[in-house]
């Protein structure tokens, strides 16, 4: 079969895997407002407010190998049944968690959402890629999926925001209910459609092959594995300090500004602490977009380089300056530091790309691999937030951000120096 010339047919399974990444940040994205929801509904603590979000990346720990092991073996149709079944549970419980009050419950629907989310990054990327046919065509898919998914990340902190309204003291759970009432129908209309349409699967067919080939050597490969590479393994590392980064920022911006005044807040409304939430996603949207642009221009140790740098400054800036320095902006003063914080979706948004890029570069034969571990590192994105929030609640907020400028620091040693191959003897083919 000539994917090329069968393109056509796939329209809709391509607008369903758009759907897919929408879904999978929009739903990762709702543990940022929901973060404000249960520190109120249930009295949390900033730490424990982290602790919907650390469910949700716990399960990239559990299910990364698994969920690759599962794409291989039942191909990708079977594998995002699978997922879309399982996050339609998951934010079930999300849902049934504000109906019956429970902090547990809502907890395991993060997790059991994590499951499917994990899933579907699985699925979505090298689907693309197929269902485009491959090529220029099949990544430029890929890039549109990505664009798409920051826009999920954008809409979920300032839709919820807003729904909690003005009394952040009163949010419940009950509050967001729209918002889960839609990551429940596209969920529900995505298995629909991948139920109905045909989704080709020509890597179980190349995979069939090659096992039915005899194995002279039962120990070839044994000798080395992926984690037999310095630079990956410190670029493993690299994913799960970043993605800490990435997400602890914006949580830490939506609490700090929600907080009362009186316990080291601003006292900021929901919808306007969402609004500037997503403005940091948004401007992740933008980075991702120019990225793609002078991405083959600009190698990825100098991309990596730079915004790693850059965030540093910005961090610094936002700590020192005085918070009665302030700016208008959506109708509000707000303080300036919070700009300098939301400014760092412009250096977070290229840094998984370049971190993936330097870290596989030379795996050859160990990349597929790699890029189940690298699943699993985004387990950082549970872990920081969780330990920052446990900062903000013993040292104040803006003093969490001593432990960004530590993640961030690490991600400019890996770019200058941990991303060297010092490992070139090892065979890949």
């Amino acid at each position: 079969m000539n994917l090329a010339t069968k393109k056509k047919n796939y329209a809709l399974p391509i607008a369903v895997m758009f759907l897919l990444f929408f879904m999978i940040s929009f739903v990762t994205g709702l543990q940022n407002p929901f973060g404000v929801i249960v520190k109120n509904q249930f009295g949390a603590s900033n730490a424990m407010s982290q602790l919907g979000n650390f469910a949700n990346f716990l399960a990239y720990l559990f299910m990364g190998v698994p969920a690759g092991l599962i794409l291989q073996k039942k191909g990708y149709k079977f594998t995002a049944l699978t997922a879309v079944t399982v996050g339609f549970v998951g934010v079930v419980m999300m849902f049934l968690s504000g109906v019956i009050e429970s902090f547990g419950v809502y907890l395991a629907g993060a997790f059991i959402s994590g499951f499917s989310l994990c899933m579907l990054n699985t699925v979505v990327n090298p689907m693309l890629n197929i269902l485009g046919g491959g090529g220029n065509k099949g990544n430029q898919l890929i890039q549109f999926g990505g664009s798409i998914n920051s826009i999920g990340a954008t809409i979920a902190p300032i839709f919820v925001g807003y729904l909690i309204g003005g009394e952040v003291s009163k949010a419940s759970i009950s509050h967001a209910n729209p918002a889960l009432y839609i990551a429940m129908a596209i969920f529900a209309f995505a298995f629909i459609v991948l139920k109905v349409v045909e989704i080709p699967e020509p890597r179980r067919e190349i995979l069939s092959k090659e096992n039915t080939k005899p194995v002279n050597n039962v120990n070839s490969g044994k000798k080395y594995s992926a984690l037999s590479f310095r630079h990956f393994v410190l670029g493993a590392f690299a994913i799960f300090t970043y993605v800490g980064a990435e997400v602890g920022i914006p949580n830490i911006i939506n609490l700090y500004m929600t907080e009362n005044v009186s316990l080291g807040g601003l006292g900021f409304a929901a919808g306007v602490a969402g609004t500037f939430a997503g403005a940091y996603w948004f401007l992740m949207f933008i980075g991702r977009l120019t990225g793609g642009v002078v991405g083959g221009k600009i190698s990825s140790k100098t991309m990596l380089t730079f915004t790693s740098s850059l965030g540093i400054v910005l961090i610094l800036l936002a700590m020192l300056i005085p918070e009665s320095i302030s700016f208008n902006m959506f109708g509000e003063t707000v303080p300036m530091k919070i700009l300098f914080l939301v400014l760092c979706g412009l250096c977070t948004s290229i840094m998984w790309g370049a971190i993936f890029n330097l870290a596989t570069e030379g795996l050859g034969k160990y990349t597929e691999i790699a890029s189940g571990i690298f699943m699993m590192s985004t387990i950082g994105g549970g872990i920081f937030p969780f330990l920052q929030g446990s900062l903000a609640d013993n040292f104040g907020f803006l003093n969490s951000f001593w432990l960004t400028l530590v993640l961030l620091a690490y991600l400019l040693y890996y770019a200058l120096i941990g991303s060297k191959n010092v490992n070139k003897d090892i065979p890949i083919e």
